[in-house]
């Protein structure tokens, strides 16, 4: 596969789901060296960050770990530990699903970005996903482009002006599992992943999880499609 960047680094976004481990293999396809960072907010799916390191050690990946905890006392969701449902509708708005957190991807960027220009690294990697988007408002790419706007006019680095990487913004869950595919990734993102929003490991064909959450819905959903189209 291309090596676009090939003589440039990048600051992957990673929680050990899915879609930013399938971004990470992305990443270590095209730039000639990858860093990565989680970010631990309160969620209910903790054990998510604890995959997001053994996913970095088992690929060589430096990680860098961020306590943004401080999130539940100022946002409402029901992402967080402690809280209803996730399968709920949001307290703010009936058509957002509960399990949506307000500005945690602006935040997510923000601090991705301030990582990175310490590293000296101006490309950024994140799986938001706009087809599949769940109502999520901050994974549209409307977002991202204006969230990159916004991280440069912030400062004045001229030549280092970040660059944020959505390389699953238009694809369905299927188009990532193909992606997993051609990448020679498959069995690791079904093997090693967490994308349950109740940090089930019961390991099913679609990947760990409690088979029932959203975003379990979602992967299996999408992991059965893939199967038929593949044929």
């Amino acid at each position: 596969m291309n090596r676009s960047f090939e003589n440039e680094n990048a600051l992957v976004l990673v929680s050990g789901g899915q879609d930013s481990t399938t971004c990470l293999f992305w990443a270590k396809h095209r730039f000639a060296g990858v860093a990565a960072i989680s970010f631990i907010y309160g969620q209910k799916h903790a054990v998510e960050v604890d995959t997001a390191r053994r996913i970095c050690r088992q690929l060589d990946v430096e990680l860098k770990t961020v306590d943004i905890s401080f999130m539940k006392d100022l946002v409402v969701s029901n992402l967080f530990a402690g809280t209803d449902d996730v399968s709920r509708p949001h307290q703010l708005k009936d058509s957002v699903p509960s399990s949506f957190v307000p500005y945690r991807n602006l935040l997510f960027l923000t601090l991705a970005a301030g990582w990175a220009s310490t590293l000296g690294i101006r490309h950024i990697v994140t799986g938001v996903c706009e087809t599949d988007y769940s109502g999520y408002a901050d994974c549209r790419d409307v977002f991202i482009k204006s969230a990159q706007v916004t991280l440069n006019l912030a400062t004045d680095f001229d030549k280092n002006n970040v660059i944020i990487h959505t390389p699953l913004m238009w694809l369905t869950k299927a188009d990532e599992f193909r992606l997993a595919d051609e990448l020679g990734c498959l069995d690791f993102i079904l093997n090693e992943t967490m994308t349950c929003y109740n940090g089930d490991e019961t390991l099913n064909d679609f990947g760990k999880g409690c088979g029932l959450c959203p975003a379990c819905k979602l992967r299996k959903e999408g992991y059965a499609e893939f199967l038929r189209t593949s044929r």
